[in-house]
């Protein structure tokens, strides 16, 4: 990519300090952002990235260090004061309103800062309209925001941004919900604001979108800047090593399949309202990737296979006995264990200790004989996963919302595995992970299968897919389009069959 950037930074922070309670989360930070600019910000979670955001936001007011807006400095920023001057945030959750349509989600900010106890609806629908302009995009202004796909909802929040003339915008992991084909979609756009001279803070865990997207990089870990630099100087492992502090391989399973051995899961014709007829075996000790663009139907097959959509046609069976109904209770007796994707909303307990969480599932293995709790039992086991697992937290006792993403996904896999599954259906199993603890979780996937469970992943990271799967299944239309097998699983393979799929 050729910078566009101009020479005066349109944001520069130095040496900004901020602290909580006594730890430390930003040490001596410098950053500058030019405009037309794409720059950047990486660090693994914990790493402060978070906390410069905020303070870039306005929501934190640094402890020490200086701020400058278009080379003036600012003696105190506030969200309010931060947007006037420029500076929009839209975070993962875009801060959109769900029960509004497009048109009014896009106009409310004006209506807010005008104050207006009346609303001209001929003046909202202009507003929208012109907002969506500028992006060269069409979406039905009348649509409810909570019925737009992601990639759209996006969209939106970027308009918006537009709205406030903004001149800088910061992009908080951006590309957690999107397909591959989206992906490109949201970097054809964010370029194109760039030649419209609007500075980008890209904030991502996505080490293969960094290096495709970025001018600049600053690398944050323990709150400091190790690394700093144009994108030219950095390739995939500069990047983890500075973001983790250590080399990580790449490694590839290669756990031997016994191709004779009874298929541990078994599909036979399932159809529904996406499915077409879908058919595999995944035998023990393989793991089998489901990937596709959005809406493809891998994620309807592993609702169907964890028993959470019941609409539809045709058989799974777990160790050659068929599941008597499509159901969740009916799955979890098969032995089929399930991680959504979301792990915040579907996964966890998060006001909840990590010893609660961890033995959700398998309370009824951890009573006494007058069907009470056991204490000991409860503890010991979450002790067991969560030692087994590498969770790192203080104490069992600690709410699960304290802990990092890695660390929260480490618990939904202990929960599961407490039940002792047979079959485990991940959905994104590294879902908004970095990239020190996305190799971990691969690492512990990979020992998991090497201890006979069958394993499905349901992903569209394609460098995920490729070091940690057997084959991948690759759906378009509600059908199997593609089998990869391990000899022919590259990412410009699976990158080939996904284009093809569009």
């Amino acid at each position: 990519m050729t910078p566009r950037s101009s020479d005066r930074p349109f944001l520069s922070l130095t040496a900004i300090g901020k602290s909580f309670g006594g730890v430390r989360a930003l040490d001596d930070v410098s950053l500058d952002v030019s405009a037309g600019e794409i720059h950047c910000l990486a660090g693994e979670n914990g790493s402060g990235k978070s906390t410069l955001i905020k303070v870039i936001a306005g929501v934190h007011r640094p402890d020490r260090g200086s701020i400058a807006i278009a080379g003036q400095p600012v003696a105190s920023l506030t969200p309010i004061s931060a947007v006037r001057q420029g500076v929009q945030v839209i975070y993962q959750d875009l801060s959109l309103f769900p029960n509004l349509t497009v048109a009014e989600n896009l106009a409310i900010n004006s209506l807010v800062e005008h104050r207006r106890t009346l609303v001209r609806w001929r003046d909202v629908r202009r507003t929208a309209e012109h907002a969506l302009e500028r992006l060269r995009v069409s979406i039905d202004l009348d649509r409810l925001v909570g019925d737009l796909p992601i990639a759209e909802k996006q969209l939106v929040a970027i308009a918006r941004a537009l709205l406030q003339d903004a001149r800088l915008i910061v992009l908080d992991e951006p590309t957690t919900a999107l397909t591959g084909v989206e992906v490109d979609a949201l970097f054809a756009l964010v370029r194109d604001l760039q030649q419209r001279g609007v500075a980008i803070l890209f904030v991502t865990h996505k080490m293969r979108e960094m290096l495709q997207a970025a001018d600049r990089f600053t690398v944050l870990r323990n709150g400091r800047v190790v690394e700093s630099g144009p994108a030219a100087e950095f390739d995939e492992a500069r990047l983890t090593h500075a973001m983790t502090g250590r080399a990580i391989g790449e490694t590839r399973f290669d756990g031997r399949v016994d191709a004779s051995a009874p298929p541990r899961l078994r599909i036979r014709d399932l159809t529904g309202p996406i499915l077409r007829g879908v058919t595999f075996d995944v035998r023990p000790g393989e793991i089998v990737g489901l990937t596709g663009l959005l809406g493809a139907g891998q994620g309807e097959l592993a609702a169907r296979v964890a028993g959470l959509e019941t609409s539809g046609t045709g058989e799974i069976a777990v160790d050659g006995a068929p599941l008597p109904a499509c159901t969740v209770r009916a799955a979890a007796r098969a032995g089929i264990g399930y991680v959504p994707e979301d792990r915040l909303r579907e996964g966890l307990f998060l006001d909840r200790s990590i010893a609660d969480n961890a033995n959700a599932s398998s309370l009824r293995a951890l009573t006494t004989g007058l069907r009470l709790l056991s204490t000991r039992r409860m503890r010991s086991q979450a002790d067991r996963w969560i030692h087994d697992l590498g969770v790192k937290a203080p104490s069992i006792d600690a709410p699960v919302r304290q802990l990092s993403g890695g660390n929260q996904q480490r618990v939904v896999l202990a929960r599961v595995l407490a039940t002792r599954p047979k079959v485990l259906v991940l959905n994104g199993p590294t879902v908004g992970v970095d990239v020190g603890a996305k190799e971990e979780i691969h690492a512990t996937i990979r020992q998991l299968a090497a201890g006979g469970l069958a394993v499905l992943i349901v992903s569209d990271d394609l460098p995920e897919l490729v070091q940690s799967c057997s084959r991948v299944l690759v759906f378009r239309h509600g059908r199997v389009t593609a089998e990869l097998g391990a000899a022919a699983l590259t990412g410009d393979a699976l990158q080939e069959q996904l284009s093809a799929a569009h």
